[in-house]
């Protein structure tokens, strides 16, 4: 049985960024634009597959309007 570095708290942490993007009424591809990143990218945010670090985490609260401690508990 393999181990995950992936928690529960990291995947309510994905819901809520999830959430705030579709509360600021965007799309993937509008977000990647702001980051100026693929919208694979947000993609793979979104799904798990890659974990964000702290400044990504500020950049993505930001183009939603929301405070970093919104988005993580």
């Amino acid at each position: 049985m393999s181990k995950t570095i992936w928690t529960k708290e990291y995947a309510k942490f994905i819901k809520k960024l999830r959430q705030a993007r579709f509360k600021a009424g965007l799309r993937q591809i509008e977000v990647a634009k702001k980051l100026k990143r693929p919208q694979s990218y947000i993609s793979r945010v979104e799904s798990g597959e890659y974990r964000l670090d702290i400044i990504e985490v500020k950049r993505f609260a930001k183009i939603y309007g929301k405070d970093m401690n919104e988005l993580i508990d």
